[in-house]
């Protein structure tokens, strides 16, 4: 056993579903794990027998390693194991010296034994096993008791060829398909709730994710935009590198408020929205757009305001939150770090315009009559000369 460095057992979700295909599944969650672990040095990684095995030197700390894995799309669970050889006398010793750390650090009083045996030629079958096991452990550890149905602790126990692996905690991960297994979209990221959370989810069936970001500045801040620029450092621990292609808005919307009626200002700014981004993700490859609008939730997001918005672009329109409830949404927030961040109170370019009544059932025939009143191309060639990107990174 090497004392020297930490491993760790982690297991593909819906990745092991995959057929035919789960050989080339298995690999690019190995380098997105490899990846996500470069920051680390001297880190092994290698699948086996649809197991990942890391190891990493001791000195990293194994909850910090365990989660910085976890966070990986594709990884169903992860758990730090202490190996030892596949031999009875020596699984005992180590089971019994494992329970006795943890008696130290938990004070457990009761546990059970779950075996399995995946080296089907060890001579002990797996219910034998978890029964000598918790015999010897018993033995050794004077403080316990067996409780099969509420117990502190389940010690496992996963005898595999030539190595047997004994832990007691799973980390749960996110799950989902590993990064670039789904081609890539463009998620139209504000500053709020709702857009990160959507590419989050994207990118959690595998998609790489781009973004464009609209601002209307000056009368948007700079504070507004570094806003997005940290929403998207968070989102790229999770996502990898991200593009992100910013884009002011105002001289549209200026347009759009002297030519049209103040009540379509809402529904006429996102198509032009759209019709911008497809430009912006047809030149960056991209096989479709992402937006984090939810039905119903304000007035351009009702059912009749995404078929008028839909109009606008030919390309595919993702909208994965639009059945979620807002509490929901707010919930996964908080769960991949974004909630605190988005809630900060700058102005985006949706509110600086914000008409007092917007249309909240438009009909397309008029939508279009109003929009012909613009010179729509040469609007969109005049915002597209705005645009400034930049590249974030995992940090």
């Amino acid at each position: 056993m090497d004392k020297e460095k930490n491993t760790f057992i982690v297991r593909c979700g819906e990745v092991a579903l995959k057929g035919m295909n789960k050989p080339y599944f298995e690999r690019v969650l190995l380098e997105r794990i490899r990846k996500n672990l470069k920051k680390y040095e001297g880190i092994e990684a290698q699948r086996r027998e649809g197991l990942i095995f890391v190891k990493a030197p001791a000195a990293y700390g194994k909850e910090t390693v365990a989660r910085d894995i976890s966070r990986v799309f594709g990884v169903a669970s992860v758990s730090h194991a202490v190996e030892t050889e596949s031999d009875l006398d020596a699984i005992y010793s180590t089971a019994a010296e494992y329970m006795n750390e943890l008696i130290r650090e938990r004070q457990i009083r009761t546990f059970k034994v779950e075996a399995k045996r995946a080296d089907k030629t060890f001579p002990v079958e797996s219910p034998d096993i978890a029964r000598r096991v918790g015999g010897e452990v018993l033995k050794r550890c004077g403080v316990l008791q067996v409780d099969v149905h509420h117990p502190d602790c389940i010690l496992y126990v996963n005898v595999r060829h030539g190595q047997t692996y004994i832990y007691a905690d799973k980390m749960k991960g996110f799950g989902g398909l590993p990064l670039g297994t789904n081609g890539k979209g463009m998620i139209l990221l504000s500053g709020g709730i709702d857009s990160p959370v959507a590419a989050w989810m994207m990118a959690k069936r595998g998609m790489l994710i781009e973004a464009v970001h609209f601002h209307s500045y000056p009368y948007t801040s700079e504070r507004a935009r570094e806003k997005v620029y940290d929403l998207v450092r968070i989102l790229a621990s999770y996502c990898g590198r991200i593009r992100v292609h910013s884009v002011n808005l105002l001289d549209i919307q200026q347009a759009i408020g002297e030519n049209c009626p103040e009540d379509e200002m809402t529904i006429l700014s996102r198509r032009f929205m759209m019709m911008i981004a497809e430009r912006i993700a047809e030149a960056n490859r991209c096989d479709m757009l992402i937006t984090g609008e939810n039905i119903g939730q304000v007035a351009s997001q009702t059912a009749q305001g995404l078929v008028v918005t839909d109009n606008a672009v030919s390309m595919p329109v993702m909208r994965p939150l639009i059945a979620l409830d807002k509490v929901d949404i707010m919930d996964i927030a908080r769960d991949i770090g974004t909630y605190e961040t988005s809630i900060r109170p700058f102005e985006d370019c949706c509110t600086v315009f914000l008409p007092k009544h917007p249309v909240t059932k438009p009909k397309l025939s008029r939508i279009l009559e109003s929009e012909s009143a613009l010179d729509k191309e040469a609007l969109i060639e005049k915002a597209l000369k705005t645009q400034e990107t930049v590249t974030i990174s995992p940090e």
